[in-house]
């Protein structure tokens, strides 16, 4: 079910006036970030598990983001899946290049995936991923599918001592970038319009919404604001 959260979408601009938006949640101990940019018809996505509270269960790793792109449908190819800066694997292996394409998958679903959004990435299979969704690289934890908790996001806070079973399994800590191709020309960012943070292997588990700028003011909860970032 859907928690009760926290969330803010912030519009970023940086020193050479590069823009991107951030949308930032939490429910309870869950907490990310997703952040997109554009270079040219590319779009990336910087996926981030927040949280400072310690994994204790497999539904306190981040598997999946959605969001939506209003306006008719874009089709995005996969360019790349890596690991962000300082981030690495535990329980397992960290790649030397960073490259864990081969353990997350991306997709359109014209009628939505569940809460209507259009557009997902995922290192779980979720009912709606498979191994033809696969961003390019390695198979690093068996199988060749988007399957399970393996190599989602743990959290900021996260000890890899304290696993149990379920969680006991290669998980990237703390960020993974993604790169698509196929924007088009000129494409506004104000057309993504909401994202939504999966947790777990199944939908449900910890799933919280953070809606567009618009809502959010409606809701009271925040608004767009911008920023000036430091390079």
């Amino acid at each position: 079910m859907l928690k009760a959260f926290f969330g803010v979408a912030a519009l970023v601009v940086g020193a050479s006036g590069a823009s991107g938006i951030i949308y930032s949640g939490s429910s309870g101990s869950l907490a990310a970030n997703a952040e997109f940019t554009i270079s040219g018809t590319q779009l990336h996505v910087y996926l981030s598990n927040t949280s400072t509270a310690d994994i204790m269960v497999p539904a306190d790793v981040l598997t999946a983001v959605f969001f939506e792109i209003s306006g008719s449908p874009i089709s995005l190819t996969r360019v790349s899946a890596v690991l962000g800066p300082g981030s690495f694997v535990t329980n397992g292996t960290t790649p030397g290049d960073g490259v864990v394409g081969g353990e997350w998958a991306s997709g359109y679903k014209a009628t939505g995936y569940p809460g209507g959004y259009r557009y997902g990435i995922s290192s779980s299979g979720l009912g709606d991923f498979g191994p033809g969704d696969l961003f390019p690289g390695p198979d690093l934890s068996p199988p060749t599918s988007p399957d399970g908790l393996q190599f989602g996001i743990a959290s900021a806070g996260d000890n890899p001592a304290t696993h149990n079973g379920g969680a006991n399994t290669p998980l990237v800590q703390n960020e993974v970038r993604f790169t698509l191709d196929g924007l088009p020309v000129g494409f506004d960012l104000g057309r993504i319009t909401g994202v939504r943070f999966v947790y777990g292997t199944a939908y449900g588990e910890g799933d919280f919404d953070v809606p567009a700028p618009g809502t959010l003011a409606l809701l009271g909860l925040g608004g767009l604001f911008a920023s000036r970032r430091r390079r």
